[in-house]
């Protein structure tokens, strides 16, 4: 590359939206700029009792707006954005909406504009369970596996269950769906000004491993297969699509509208969408074996694998296995943990309860002091906590959690599991119970890492991205000491924006391959958690009380 030239990469996560402007030529970072969600940062549409978690499609266009145009601004302006060549996207998943004819969202209509049955269904939104249930028991009539590259078990976190329930639970919303879009593949959509939903490109990352496409049924399975499921599904299929495409691939080139929205040529590229961390696992310079965690809110473990080492293979109880979903011409495999960050912040928000309700109320202090002072123990409380785990003593009857606070993703999805604490006695202050905690998420990391050598697939090495393993050295150095395997931290803060980053770059034809883009922008690693022996053999034990537990509940509920 002769020349100055730029692409952008936009990561939809669940909080917030972040642009990464990045230098085509060594992936160095120009720009950054994150945006959160103002009406789902109010709490908005969502009932976390229920298990409900929406979002507006306006809190996804307006943060797609004011994150690209703040990272123009900051890395200089129009000269930088005449040499911006394309942009890619990747998003939360399954996160899919009810749309008209014409693509678009039904709550950015008048009628439908606060009702959340018209917004996007959050990948965390457990409302379908019920539906997942009949979708298992109803494929298992079926000679033809229709769930054989999905593990074997279809989750409430995806897109079936999502539809249908929504489809069950409003009549008015029933009416007006046309389609059924992943948010991955609507907002390339958007970008690209698209005017019909049958002319969207359907990511092949979403499609395979949440909606069961697959390349062997020719498409997704038949519309006779979903209307004996349930009438409402009919007619779906043949409004959704047949054909899908990896993320090398074009989605088309960006609107007048949003060129001139964004200060943008009207030849910039948009690339097809996928999942954040699928895209993450390239931005983490993935390798073939290498379990890549994005670890967030929760976790979305990824494995790249040569397709002709798996031919033939079926993975049990994993999230999905479906050719070119990360590397195209690789196989990708996908398995994570529904609650994983989630887990830390339900514990900070059960600590936090009397410093947001009493303090507020205090006659010994005014109100603005009130305010600053519950921030700063807010912001204090969870790096304060791992400071008093990391020196607590390890004995045999410490307490001991399992991490399903909301649901189990992998291995063998089962949403509606319960999370547990036990050994409690009198002794159980904050961060005993805060230990425990972190020890179940890394225990449920160990049980998908176990799954996959069980089933014949090496893990040999791990990755970890995202703000857990950039921000807290306790989690990962747990988590290493439970899966006795060194993980590496890669040093990119936005590093599923950089991946999406990457196919932008590839989709511009600034790079013949994902392969190639990922070796010249990559950055590096600048951490590395290696195994502490002493703790091993502890971890090792813990690890089967942990599984006798689980068991328990899981016969139990």
């Amino acid at each position: 590359m002769s020349k100055d030239q730029y692409v952008i990469g936009v990561d939809y996560g669940s909080d917030s939206v972040r642009s990464v402007i990045i230098d085509a030529k060594n992936g160095a970072e120009l720009a950054s700029s994150v945006f959160y969600y103002p009406r789902w940062q109010k709490g908005l549409y969502c009932n976390p009792a229920k298990n409900m978690f929406r979002q507006h499609p306006l809190d996804y266009i307006e943060g797609l707006e004011q994150s690209i145009k703040d990272c123009i601004q900051k890395a200089g302006g129009t000269s930088i954005a005449g040499a911006i060549k394309a942009i890619a996207v990747d998003t939360t998943g399954s996160s899919p909406v009810a749309v008209n004819a014409a693509g678009q969202p039904l709550a950015l209509l008048p009628e439908f504009e606060e009702n959340p049955n018209a917004m996007f269904v959050l990948w965390k939104d457990h409302t379908s369970v019920k539906e997942a249930m009949q979708l298992n028991k109803h494929a298992a009539k079926y000679e033809t596996n229709y769930l054989k590259y999905c593990g074997g078990i279809y989750s409430s976190e995806w897109f079936w269950a999502k539809l249908l329930h929504i489809l069950r639970a409003d009549e008015a919303v029933k009416g007006a769906c046309y389609s059924w879009v992943e948010h991955c593949d609507w907002v390339p959509f958007l970008l690209t000004g698209g005017t019909e939903v049958s002319a969207m490109k359907r990511s092949r990352c979403a499609a395979g491993h949440k909606a069961l496409w697959a390349e062997e049924f020719g498409g997704l399975p038949p519309n006779g297969f979903f209307t004996e499921l349930d009438p409402l599904l009919n007619g779906f299929t043949d409004r959704l699509y047949k054909e899908t495409y990896t993320s090398d691939e074009s989605a088309g080139t960006i609107s007048a509208e949003w060129a001139a929205r964004l200060g943008l040529n009207a030849d910039v590229v948009i690339g097809v969408g996928a999942f954040d961390a699928h895209m993450g696992a390239v931005g983490g310079e993935i390798e073939p074996y290498h379990l890549s965690k994005v670890m967030g809110t929760s976790t979305c473990d990824i494995l790249a694998v040569p397709v002709a080492d798996i031919e033939g293979k079926l993975i049990k109880g994993i999230c999905g296995q479906v050719n070119g979903s990360v590397i195209p011409g690789m196989l990708g495999l996908e398995a994570g943990q529904s609650a994983f960050g989630d887990t830390y912040a339900w514990f900070k928000e059960l600590l936090s309860w009397p410093v947001k309700n009493l303090l507020r109320q205090s006659s010994i202090i005014d109100a603005a002091t009130a305010a600053a002072l519950e921030q700063e123990l807010l912001d204090k409380l969870i790096p304060e906590l791992s400071k008093q785990a990391a020196l607590l003593p390890k004995n045999d009857d410490d307490e001991l959690a399992v991490d399903w606070l909301n649901g189990r993703r992998t291995p063998d999805a089962n949403q509606e599991l319960k999370g547990a604490i036990a050994n409690l006695d009198l002794g159980s202050d904050a961060p005993r119970v805060f230990r425990a905690l972190v020890e179940a998420t890394c225990f449920g990391a160990k049980n998908i890492v176990d799954r996959f050598i069980e089933e014949g697939i090496p893990v040999k090495g791990i990755i970890g991205i995202g703000g857990v393993a950039k921000k807290s050295p306790f989690v990962m150095q747990t988590m290493a000491n439970v899966l006795n395997m060194p993980i590496r931290i890669h040093q990119f803060e936005h590093t599923c924006a950089l991946g999406a980053a990457m196919f932008a770059a590839v989709v511009a034809g600034l790079y013949p391959t994902v392969e190639t883009a990922m070796k010249g922008m990559g950055s590096g690693f600048d951490k590395e958690y290696i195994p502490e022996q002493e703790n091993v053999a502890y971890y090792e034990a813990r690890f089967l009380k942990y599984k006798a537990l689980g068991g328990f509940i899981e016969e139990n509920s």
